[in-house]
């Protein structure tokens, strides 16, 4: 006998329940609200196969109200995902358990992304549906038709991300995209009235979103609005009416439900409320059969898809598995043809103007700074709304969405996307690339403009604590290139780096380049590599990165011309350089006594290099806006003052030429 829906729902709402109560930690409330939402979600509208969850064309079911973990775990284990077992949920919030306090992204679990700070799952859904777009103009609609739906919260609309997200998937009509508001109006401190006054219905409308209101616990009213976005013609919010902690007689529609378990107590009043009369943890036969049913109707669906899949596959598996190498060995060769004065950003340019000659699922962007990112090429097509054949991505002023939404392209499938702003506004991204490095993902990050070099702008456009900021977030690998043959070689590194994403900091101001003969290897693989010495023995080794590397270049040669000898080292990715061996480590960092360190930013982060006794050339203080040689000169990184000062940390000493 199949189970009635108030008996699906109440399956979530107490397994919620116990599994907060059992970890004494958690929030309950959202997925007691939000259950009868859910349920006539997964009993009649999404797609999706617990035995294979990474089926290509499932609908994408993302839980941007991360707090409430709990409600995606319920519906996991009820439907029959083998990724969460009932001894998974007892152990909630414990060490190792896939239920984590908040969703964290395990590729074919049933869990899609990582969620909790607010708003991020909503610009991953994004990301989502406009992935699907593209492939399914690709592909065809038979093999990519699929819908995303998003569960947000009143938090996740309060974050200025959910702002960005939303009207870009307004502008770009993906009419995909389904968002169901958690409209319960309880935020931690309280009612969101202490904080909010929005006009939603207007908020969603401005974007180009059609805007639904329904009774969140009415079972009929749901599926209605449901089906209806079925056929939709514009991305599509159904607020739902909800009751936080629903069935709760002394905490529901309050805050008490919100952030803390119910207490002992109060759950046997749930329980008598609801007409719950089983022990904690336990789930009726006809309840957990009822749902496991719901769960099998996903593979009949797969089935069908898999004729129309077949004739695609030798296509979608050749452009999904595009391989650049050649390319970028080309790109090497031509580099070291003309090697007069580039700007990293410029050199970017090239390498990616002939990655994309050939089809591949690279889909490029830039928050309003395509011109100055030197991310659009010729080769590129803007993508619009009603016409998804192009590759390259206008994401406009937002670029904390635009991070955002990367994560969801990457998380979709196997697209690699690259998006560009200004390295000083890595500010308005971090959350998000913080998020692509919890998640392992293939992001790039394109971020110019990389330090005092770019001049007049001034300090409110040069970065100074910005590359340590992000050296400093773990599975980041931060490039710093200083020509065009490191840049072509840090491009190839963070295609390459399929579990890690990069951040490609990149010079506005032309730079001389440091290699001029071709060398089959990826010599940034390294991290840091030996790039000139002065002497077979010296006593002085030249750390530096980027821009910088060329200044250490003239350093060296200067301070010879006093016979003081040094090796240079070019250092365009610190992160890889401590994964070498200890011995190449050992080559790099321990052959002299005395070592300095050059760049345009914090110095920080080059202790590790230079050790306690070493000097570090940087800028710890804010920028000035002038032409950007001058501001070098203020800041003291010329020749004449790294030279002085090198020669009074090694006390002048004389080194034997031999």
């Amino acid at each position: 006998m199949s189970a009635k829906h108030k008996d699906l729902s109440n399956a979530i709402r107490f397994l919620s329940i116990d599994a907060v109560e059992k970890a004494n930690s958690g929030h309950p409330g959202m997925p007691m609200g939000m259950a009868d939402v859910a349920t006539v979600l997964f009993k009649n509208f999404l797609n999706f196969n617990p035995k294979n969850p990474n089926w290509l064309n499932r609908d994408r079911f993302v839980l941007s109200a991360g707090h409430g973990s709990m409600l995606l775990y319920s519906l996991l284990y009820l439907t029959g995902y083998s990724s969460v077992s009932l001894k998974d949920i007892k152990n909630f919030r414990q060490l190792n358990s896939i239920c984590a306090g908040h969703p964290e992204f395990h590729p074919g679990t049933g869990i899609e992304t990582t969620t909790g700070p607010l708003g991020q799952g909503i610009a991953n859904a994004v990301g989502f549906a406009l992935a699907e777009e593209i492939l399914k103009e690709r592909f065809g609609s038979q093999v990519f038709n699929h819908k995303t739906y998003v569960i947000a919260g009143d938090g996740c609309l309060m974050e200025g991300i959910s702002h960005e997200a939303l009207s870009l998937a307004g502008h770009l009509g993906l009419k995909n995209l389904v968002m169901l508001f958690d409209n319960n109006s309880i935020s931690i401190d309280g009612p969101t009235s202490l904080a909010v006054s929005d006009n939603y219905k207007k908020r969603f409308n401005s974007y180009g979103w059609d805007f639904v209101e329904v009774d969140g616990h009415n079972e009929k009213k749901i599926f209605n609005a449901l089906k209806k976005v079925q056929k939709a013609k514009k991305p599509t919010v159904i607020s739902c009416i909800t009751k936080i902690g629903f069935g709760s007689p002394n905490k529901s529609g309050s805050e008490k439900a919100h952030g803390s378990p119910l207490g002992i107590n109060e759950v046997k009043l749930v329980r008598k409320k609801l007409n719950w009369k089983h022990e904690p943890f336990i789930i009726p036969k006809n309840i957990i059969e009822s749902w496991r049913k719901i769960g099998k109707t996903g593979q009949i669906k797969e089935d069908k898809w898999k004729k129309f899949y077949v004739k695609k596959r030798t296509e979608i598996d050749k452009i999904f598995s595009s391989k650049f190498s050649d390319i970028f060995k080309k790109e090497k060769k031509q580099a070291l043809k003309d090697l007069g004065a580039l700007a990293t950003r410029k050199s970017s340019e090239k390498i990616l103007t002939a990655l994309n000659v050939k089809k591949n699922m690279i889909i490029g962007g830039s928050a309003d700074l395509a011109g100055s990112n030197n991310t659009k090429t010729k080769n590129h097509k803007t993508i619009k709304k009603n016409d998804f054949k192009g590759n390259y991505i206008h994401y406009g002023v937002r670029e904390h969405a635009m991070c955002g939404v990367m994560n969801g392209l990457s998380l979709h499938s196997k697209i690699i996307p690259y998006g560009g702003t200004f390295l000083i506004f890595s500010d308005y991204c971090k959350p998000a690339i913080r998020l692509s490095a919890l998640m392992k993902l293939n992001v790039i990050y394109v971020m110019t403009h990389d330090s005092i070099g770019l001049g007049e702008d001034g300090p409110t456009h040069q970065p100074v604590e910005q590359l340590a900021g992000l050296r400093s977030i773990p599975n980041l690998n931060v490039f710093r290139p200083a020509d065009t043959t490191e840049t072509i070689e840090c491009w190839e590194l963070a295609f390459k780096n399929y579990n890690t994403p990069s951040v490609l900091a990149l010079s506005r101001q032309n730079l001389s380049p440091v290699r001029k003969f071709y060398e089959n290897k990826n010599k940034c693989s390294l991290g840091a590599y030996e790039i000139y010495r002065s002497n077979k023995k010296v006593d002085l080794t030249i750390f530096a990165s980027g821009s910088e590397v060329n200044l250490a270049l003239e350093v060296s040669h200067k301070l010879a011309t006093e016979n003081i000898y040094s090796k240079v080292i070019s250092v365009p990715c610190q992160e890889l350089f401590f994964k070498q061996t200890s011995k190449y480590k050992n080559t790099i960092l321990k052959e002299t006594n005395y070592k300095i360190s050059i760049e345009a930013g914090r110095s920080d982060a080059w202790v590790k290099f230079i050790g306690q006794n070493g000097m570090s050339f940087g800028v710890n203080d804010f920028g000035k806006s002038a032409p950007y040689k001058e501001i070098f000169k203020d800041f003291k990184l010329t020749v004449k003052d790294i030279s002085n000062k090198t020669k009074k940390m090694t006390k002048k000493i004389k080194f034997n030429d031999n």
